[in-house]
């Protein structure tokens, strides 16, 4: 199913804080493949964009540093294709959304609570660093991710 908007297909990345994974997600699935999705992203409880999500995106050349955390009423009213969890309590915490749309729960670490107990800085953001890479990994493929699972709907 298409939105109006270009006939782009719409997806929503969703997140406890919409601070970390779910901007990333965003940005990365805007970066790749902007061309045929318009890509979304909230939190059940948003808190603000965390600085070394913005700082390890900034590391390959991706500006998130205007992005803001959003709560999932924010789209209320817009339709997906497409909601992806990226953690488990916004699974569990995952409003009901239309049947036309295609649910996903693909968890990835939390780098916020990893680098809790980081001896410095650059230990802290190698968690970054790592989820970012698995995430941007993740959204590359998303394409041939998502006819699979289209495919076993």
């Amino acid at each position: 199913m298409h939105s109006e908007k270009e006939g782009k297909k719409r997806i929503l990345f969703l997140c406890t804080g919409n601070a970390c994974r779910s901007q990333m997600a965003e940005a990365f699935a805007r970066h790749y493949h902007g061309d045929w999705l318009e890509a979304y992203s909230a939190g059940v409880s948003p808190h603000g964009v965390d600085p070394r999500a913005i700082k390890a995106m900034a590391e390959i050349g991706i500006d998130i540093s205007t992005n803001q955390s959003k709560p999932i009423e924010t789209f209320d009213d817009m339709e997906f294709d497409y909601v992806i969890t990226l953690c488990d309590s916004a699974a569990k915490a995952c409003p009901v959304f239309p049947a036309k749309t295609l649910y996903l729960h693909v968890p990835f670490d939390d780098p916020p609570i990893l680098a809790m107990n980081a001896t410095d800085e650059e230990e802290a953001m190698e968690h970054y660093r790592r989820v970012r890479e698995q995430i941007k990994d993740f959204i590359r493929d998303l394409p041939s991710f998502l006819r699979r699972q289209e495919g076993n709907g």
